[in-house]
Formats: C-alpha cells, structure tokens, sequence
C-alpha cells in the first residue's frame, strides 16, 4: 500500500505548513520592498516639489516622508499579503504541485490554516496601524506642516531659488549665503497697490529686543512705484531694516482621519462613524483578500496565469473602491451604518464562499449532461 505524504500524521501536516508559510514570506518581503519603495519614491518626489517650489522647508522633506510613509503602511500591508498569497499558490498550480498535493489527499480548504497563519501578523499589525499609528502620524504630519509654514519667512530662503512669502506680499532672492549672511539680494514687495523692488550687496537677519526679527540690507537701491504710473521713486541706502514677520501658528480642527479612536468613539457623528468602520474594515478585509487569493490562484498549467491574475486585481480595485465609496455614504447620510459599513464585506464572504465552492464541488448545474 502506497503511503502519501499527507497520511504520514501531524509531522507531515507540520511539514505542509512550514514549507507554505516559508515560502509566503520570501514572497512577501519582496512584494512589501517593491510597494514601500514605489510609495517613498512617488511621496520623495512630491515633497521635493513642494520644496523646490518654496511651500516648504527642506528641512521637513525627512520627517513628512515618515509620516507619510506610516500613513500608506496599512494598504501596503494590505496589498502585499493579497499578492503574496496569489503569487504563491499561482506557482504551485503552475508547476503542478498542487496537483500533488491534491492526489496527497489535501483540500483547497487545508490551505486556509497555514494562509491564515501567515496572515495573523499582517492583520495584527494592520489593525494596530488603522487604530492607533494612523491616525497619530497624519495629526503629526499636519502639525509639522503647520509649524513650518508659521516660522519665519527667512527661514525657508535658499540659494538661487525665488521665494514668495506667506502672505503672498514679497518675493525674495539672493545668491549665496554663508550662515546668516546673504550676498546678492532682490527683495519685491507690494504695499498699497505699490510695487517696491529692492537689490542689495549683502545682508544678514537680526533680532531686536523685544523678539522681532528684520532682515538687514546693506548697500543697496529700492524703487518704489505703481505700475502704469511714472512717479517712480529711487533710494540709495547704506542700510536698510525690513521687518519679517512670523506669521501666527495656524489652528484648526483635526480632520476625522487623525481624530484618536477614542475621541470618535466619544462623539456619535456619521463623519465619526464612517471613519471607525474604515479603520475597523482594514484589517478585516486584509483577511477576506488573503483568503479570497487561495481560489483565485487556480490556473490550468498548460496555460497562462495572466486571466487569473486580472481577474484578482479586478475584484480587488471593486472590493476596495466600494469600501471607500461605502465609507463616504455613511458619513453622508446617504445610507444607514449597518449596510453601508458591513454590506461590503458581507458580500465579500459571499463571493468567497462561492470560489471555494466552486473550486471544489463545482456547480452540477453547470456541468454539460453526456
């Protein structure tokens, strides 16, 4: 009598899912390198812009990439466990190892164990992250940007680049600088439908006594005029004070995604509402995908994979825009809490209680009668 690998008992059931979650993990440390460098790229570019273009400090470039990238870690997580599962179990059918595994006597529905195993610390994490380090890393972000764009206008200038002010009053450049002495100085200002326009060799950043700062101007020219008009005025100076103002921190309401989970839990709003479903669904649709990504990896070996693979990115991009979509509807009003936040993923179950089905019983319905 031959002896299949899966009667051998609990050390080969051990050994089947030891080799899956192995293999899983190779997969998913590859696919999370891939996401989290598209992500820090495409959010580094970004900042850079936002940097170069002078509405923001370089200095901040770092530290709001962080934020950023803790912001996008729940969808990667998200994304990187569905692929990974669908990668794998895809191979398999392709190099017919399942097909071995099925004539060992193991069912599809044996690899929800070792699936969901793998699973557990990507949802784990996931509903810490949607929780907790979200929200916490968006009200910090937030925070961080609006304390830079209150500090001193003088503070974001760099070399070669014209900046505007904050107040959208003044246009500065300078070509060199050396800690707090500049060289080269072009100072725009508009005062009372006035154009003033200032050029000066050199000129460094000074405080008073009392905390205001000016930015001093030595050996320079100013104009003075309104455009259209010829009673243009022209100053020579040996030194001139101009007062730079810090604007006041900006202050306002944390929007609902950096509210803490239990400032939403305090106030029963539909925005509040929404937004604890969607923290709630995170982690439990990284779940149903993982394990909707065991029947969608059927491909017949002597064919392509690329079907079920469209087929996967397809139900994902519906299952995840119907969530959002179903998220805004609560907090719109538009539908009630129940439905809008659990109608999604009990359709999901739904369908993946049908694939699996399907991948093996079948439909008898279906079947062409001899």
């Amino acid at each position: 009598m031959t002896n299949y690998p899966w009667t051998a008992g609990k050390k080969s059931k051990q050994l089947f899912d030891d080799s899956v979650q192995r293999e899983l993990s190779g997969v998913a440390l590859a696919v999370f390198s891939v996401l989290l460098g598209i992500v820090v790229v495409t959010q580094l570019s970004r900042l850079l812009a936002e940097a170069a273009s002078g509405t923001l400090a370089a200095k901040g470039v770092a530290v709001l990439l962080g934020f950023s990238a803790l912001n996008y870690l729940p969808v990667l997580l998200s994304i990187t466990l569905f692929i990974s599962v669908l990668l794998t179990l895809t191979r398999s059918y392709q190099d017919s190892e399942m097909t071995v595994w099925f004539a060992s006597g193991v069912s599809l529905l044996r690899w929800i164990k070792p699936v969901f195993l793998f699973a557990a610390p990507f949802i784990l994490t996931i509903a810490v992250l949607s929780f907790s380090l979200t929200p916490w890393a968006i009200s910090q972000g937030d925070r961080f940007r609006k304390e830079l764009e209150s500090r001193e206008e003088m503070t974001n200038l760099a070399p070669g680049v014209f900046r505007e002010s904050s107040q959208a009053d003044r246009v500065y450049f300078f070509e060199q600088g050396l800690g707090n002495r500049v060289s080269n100085i072009f100072v725009q200002t508009t005062q009372n439908d006035k154009v003033g326009t200032i050029v000066a060799n050199s000129g460094y950043q000074e405080r008073k006594d009392n905390g205001d700062k000016f930015l001093v101007l030595l050996n320079g020219t100013r104009y003075e005029g309104r455009e259209g008009f010829p009673d243009y005025r022209i100053m020579h100076f040996e030194r001139y004070e101009m007062r730079t103002e810090a604007s006041e921190v900006k202050s306002g309401i944390l929007e609902t995604k950096a509210l803490p989970t239990a400032e939403l839990l305090r106030n029963y709003t539909p925005a509040n509402v929404a937004e604890l479903g969607w923290r709630a669904g995170m982690p439990l649709s990284a779940l149903l995908l993982a394990l909707l990504a065991i029947p969608l990896s059927f491909v017949n070996p002597r064919a392509g994979r690329s079907l079920n693979i469209v087929m996967a990115i397809l139900i994902y991009m519906i299952y995840s825009n119907v969530f959002s979509m179903s998220t805004v509807w609560v907090m719109r009003q538009k539908i009630g809490p129940l439905i809008g936040l659990s109608g999604v993923h009990v359709g999901m179950v739904a369908i993946l209680t049908t694939l699996f089905y399907w991948r093996i019983a079948g439909f008898p319905f279906l079947r062409r009668r001899k």
